[in-house]
């Protein structure tokens, strides 16, 4: 069953790194394109920090943070202690985040960002970061509406 929780987190990583690639080939930074007008659009940007571009240039330090973060991820999908399909699929999805993320700090030295939503003032983003998001949603979700349940049937 693991397996397909490392499937997930492989699609998550092989769909952010193909958006990021399509990006960098076709867009110069600081490039917008509407894709759905007034919702969504495409600005290319290069992002050397963590969100909210905060801790900019600290690459030794996010770097420590996904090794750490991928080595829980996979502790807690591979622990027969810790199995529910709502807590797997929130970590499967984070771990898709991350490394898509992680590739990028390696690769580039910077994360592409990309996701702009146009009907609100937030940052750009790009599909890690919203696997990552969704994903702790997920964890949190389960943690507290399903995890004492799973408890009390131990």
């Amino acid at each position: 069953m693991q397996f397909l929780y490392l499937f997930i987190s492989l699609f998550v990583v092989l769909a952010d790194q193909g958006l990021k690639s399509y990006i960098v080939s076709h867009y110069s930074v600081g490039e917008v394109h509407q894709i759905i007008p007034g919702i969504l659009s495409f600005n290319y940007l290069q992002n050397d920090g963590a969100a909210w571009n905060i801790l900019t240039g600290q690459m030794w330090l996010f770097y420590g943070i996904s090794v750490i973060a991928i080595g829980v991820c996979l502790y807690f999908l591979f622990n027969k202690k810790y199995k529910n399909a709502l807590f797997d699929v929130g970590l499967a999805l984070v771990l898709g985040g991350i490394i898509g993320n992680f590739i990028d700090r390696l690769h580039l030295k910077y994360v592409v960002d990309m996701l702009q939503l146009d009907f609100i003032n937030f940052n750009i983003f790009n599909i890690a970061d919203t696997a990552i998001t969704i994903g702790v949603l997920i964890i949190f979700i389960y943690l507290i509406f399903f995890a004492d349940k799973d408890d009390q049937n131990a």
